[in-house]
């Protein structure tokens, strides 16, 4: 282990040392968690602001909520939030993501995988709210020809310039491979897997997370053995233009992007979209991404309690860094400016932990200003 410890301490200075840490702006908190662990957050064109609690083992009351006057509402309403093992389509199974599409509608992505279980058969869905009437308008069950055993949907991002009605680009980040890119066409809910086990998709073998100065995210199996966790494809962008998707495994540090025609175009093969992808190179560990308006991409950076800013020009800044933010989770941003942000120390779970429970509540959803606007989606 210290052998170990050696390497990954070496590779995270080489990879830190590529970045900017002068001045990085201050985050202001805008809500404490103190019961279940948060992942998403998402801020609608009007300023309201959604998050979610997937069902990893904390006591989850209702896994979407809408904050309103300082206080956690359960939407659209409580009964949606508990699952109907009658009806897997229903109800919220486990939500891993919120998205506000910029045209009056709430995304849920629901994994219907609790504790990365694997998912429950016709149960992982996109469901879409209408924000007006905090009505449910549609609801889209993965086909059973995208979701494998082993998949877990991740994070999601919407394209209405293009088809009937829409696309969406989902992230497979499964824990035992392989990640991928879900495309949904949101007329009929007919979907494709693209990069489907490809090394920008994958987790990066060499890998090694190293979070407060050490070697994080270890688990111990049955028999006692101990290896990191692994995420495949996690965090997803899409440029304002529609026509370029960023993205990243979560245990990787490297963006990777690819033109959105490419992926949606079922005559091109596996190979050459594999070929496709441009590598862009570290920008340190994250989960969650973000683009906005102006061509800037965001990227959390979990090993450093930072969220970094890749300029147009392809220059990485660090726009934040503070300890209150152990583990930026998801990124969105407002129409006021500012990109919100949830930390959930992810990396202090019990899973990581032998057990132990190291997250110190609060939670937080914060917000830095970016001066910049979401990035279009129609």
């Amino acid at each position: 282990m210290k052998a170990l410890f050696k390497v990954a301490s070496l590779a995270l200075a080489i990879s830190a040392s590529a970045f900017s840490f002068a001045a990085p702006a201050a985050p202001e908190q805008v809500y404490a968690f103190d019961g279940a662990m948060p992942t998403g957050v998402t801020v609608t064109e009007t300023g309201r602001i959604f998050v979610n609690f997937p069902r990893w083992g904390d006591n989850v009351e209702f896994t979407v909520a809408e904050i309103v006057n300082g206080k956690l509402v359960a939407y659209p309403n409580r009964p949606i939030n508990t699952a109907d093992l009658k009806d897997p389509a229903a109800g919220f199974i486990s939500v891993q993501s919120v998205v506000a599409d910029g045209r009056g509608r709430l995304w849920v992505l629901d994994t219907a995988a609790p504790g990365f279980s694997q998912p429950r058969a016709g149960g992982a869905k996109l469901v879409a709210i209408d924000l007006a009437s905090n009505q449910v308008v549609k609801t889209l069950v993965f086909p059973a020809n995208v979701i494998l055993p082993s998949t877990y949907v991740n994070d999601v991002r919407f394209d209405f310039r293009v088809g009937q009605a829409g696309v969406a680009y989902v992230t497979d980040s499964s824990v035992s491979g392989p990640g991928g890119i879900i495309v949904v066409d949101l007329a009929d809910g007919s979907a494709s897997r693209r990069l489907s086990g490809a090394k920008s998709t994958s987790v990066d073998p060499s890998f090694v997370p190293m979070i407060e100065g050490k070697p994080a995210l270890i688990t111990r199996d049955a028999q006692g053995g101990t290896s990191f966790l692994k995420v495949a494809s996690d965090g997803i962008a899409l440029s304002s233009d529609g026509q370029t998707l960023y993205f990243c495994p979560l245990s990787s540090r490297h963006l990777y992007s690819i033109s959105t025609a490419l992926l949606r175009d079922a005559s091109v093969s596996e190979a050459e979209l594999e070929k496709a992808v441009v590598d862009l190179g570290e920008k340190g560990a994250s989960d969650g991404l973000e683009a906005d308006a102006s061509g800037s991409v965001y990227a959390g950076d979990y090993e450093h309690d930072a969220i970094r800013q890749r300029l147009p020009d392809g220059h990485w800044r660090t726009i934040v860094q503070d300890p209150r933010a152990q583990w930026p989770d998801t990124l969105s941003i407002g129409p006021d400016g500012y990109l919100y942000f949830t930390a959930n120390q992810l990396h202090r779970s019990p899973g990581f932990n032998d057990g132990q429970d190291k997250r110190e509540k609060p939670y937080r959803l914060m917000r830095v200003r970016i001066d910049a606007q979401p990035a279009a989606t129609h």
